[in-house]
């Protein structure tokens, strides 16, 4: 007996902390430098949003660097979380495809086109032209001779442009010492097919980017470089002062500045006309990079916040329904050694439901589904120890004993099911994380805590509860209370 009450406290202590966290309005943790919050977080089926199926926008013939992958992945999560969507799930789905969940997106179209825009960024030498010719391709398509995959542009001499003379332009934006371009403006004009520029230096070469105001109440995008693009910067507009630096973005022509001065340090700013939204836009487009490879949506698909709320209401009736014939079974069929079964499995629920909070878990339908399959192997736990149990004091033996010996005897088939059953939660996981099948992930992890939780109360829960409630009871005075 001091035994059972010794396991009390943790069990106690666990419940405690599991209530805790689970408490709707749960105010976290904070104190000792630790900054925590629980919420629950639920997918896009529940609460609506946009999936969509990303996949490199190559020749399929074309081989593709594994570390390019995991650098568009890397841009595409930080523009996603840049959206301001809570709980966003990108991860890869073999070599070439990226899955993108975005749970309770409201402009699927706006989000899908962040997401997807290359955002390549080069600054492109026009100098072999005139400031009128330069004008003339501003938000016009055009060719440059960089690659992907080439670090550093060969160099090369733009061919003068065979357009016809406008009348004279001077271009909006300059550069001066601090700068770097970038911007959203999307054009349907088709690619040209004149000549092709040469691609001074791109994007990549970028550190910082950020928005500031002027004393005249405008916006500049300031940003600076790093080693390599420092040198390439003070190398060209040291011999190129006067003249024009194309900036370019996915092959569009946004802005034509001069070179006002030499930029020897590494930083200038982008100066031109912006609204406080253009220039914050262009800013977020540097800052997150550009992709090294450029990619299409496959598929996507929308899920009206309506449906899943419907969905998510229709998943709570549900669990509710199942919970409540398996608490009904095991109080009436095992009598006394059910009702603490049924205790043992609220205390399983409470603790599950913790975990997802404070890992946390995205819970989905499938997600919900395997919480439920969970329930059933704990209560399956529960299933084979009472039978063996009865097993026992049919034999004669006392309640103590049969306790302990239905315990011990169903453990090893209670060990063997739930090991398996985490091998094959392993496996999906596995499959799931590789294919980018979410739905198959997000199943397994929450069947394989439910099934680690099971195994813990069990083990030490239900056995706890098993002597705390029984040990003083007379069996031969009491048969008919263990269903026996």
């Amino acid at each position: 007996m001091s035994r059972t009450y010794r396991l009390l406290i943790p069990i106690a202590v666990i419940l405690l902390l599991a209530i805790y966290i689970d408490l709707p309005k749960s105010p976290g943790i904070h104190f000792i430098g630790i900054n925590r919050d629980f919420s629950t977080r639920l997918g896009l089926d529940l609460v609506g949003g946009v999936q969509a199926l990303l996949e490199a926008d190559v020749p399929a013939t074309t081989a593709i660097n594994p570390s390019d992958m995991g650098v568009a992945e890397k841009i595409v999560e930080n523009r996603v979380n840049a959206l301001g969507v809570s709980e966003a799930v990108v991860q890869p789905a073999g070599s070439r495809r990226i899955v993108v969940e975005l749970p309770g997106e409201t402009d699927p179209a706006k989000a899908l086109a962040v997401i997807k825009q290359t955002g390549l960024l080069e600054f492109i030498d026009m100098s072999s032209i005139s400031t009128q010719q330069a004008a003339s391709l501003v938000h016009t398509k055009i060719n440059t001779d960089w690659v992907p995959g080439v670090s550093q542009p060969s160099e090369n001499t733009s061919p003068a442009l065979p357009t016809p003379i406008i009348p004279t332009l001077t271009p909006e934006i300059s550069l001066t010492p601090s700068a770097t371009p970038s911007s959203t403006i999307t054009s349907t004009v088709p690619v040209q097919t004149g000549p092709t520029f040469h691609t001074v230096m791109t994007g990549a070469d970028i550190t910082n980017v950020g928005v500031q105001t002027t004393t005249g109440g405008g916006y500049v995008v300031a940003f600076e470089l790093n080693s390599e693009g420092t040198q390439i910067f003070k190398d060209f507009t040291s011999a190129h002062v006067g003249q024009i630096l194309g900036i370019v973005l996915d092959k569009e022509v946004i802005s034509i500045p001069s070179i006002n001065t030499a930029i020897t340090q590494g930083k200038g700013v982008i100066e031109g006309k912006f609204t406080s939204d253009e220039a914050n836009a262009l800013a977020l487009q540097l800052k997150y990079g550009s992709l090294p490879i450029p990619l299409k949506v496959i598929t996507s698909e929308t899920v009206g916040p309506t449906l899943g709320q419907d969905s998510l209401r229709k998943s709570l009736i549900a669990g509710l329904i199942g919970g409540s014939v398996v608490v009904l079974f095991m109080a009436l069929y095992y009598r006394l050694p059910g009702i603490v079964a049924d205790l043992a499995l609220l205390c399983y629920a409470l603790i599950t439901y913790a975990f997802f909070r404070l890992i946390p878990v995205t819970l989905t339908l499938p997600g919900i589904a395997g919480f439920v399959l969970s329930v059933g192997v704990a209560v399956d736990a529960n299933v084979l120890i009472f039978e063996r149990i009865k097993e026992e004091l049919h034999s004669g033996r006392s309640l103590r004993q049969a306790i302990d010996l239905g315990w011990n005897r169903a453990w090893p088939s209670i060990r063997d099911s739930n090991f398996s059953t985490l091998i094959t939660c392993l496996i999906l996981f596995w499959f799931g994380n590789t294919f980018g099948a979410s739905i198959v992930k997000g199943f397994s992890l929450t069947l394989a805590i439910g099934v680690m939780v099971s195994m813990f109360t069990a083990i030490v829960v239900t056995r706890t509860f098993l002597h705390l409630v029984l040990d003083n009871i007379n069996f031969t005075q009491h048969a008919r209370w263990f269903g026996v």
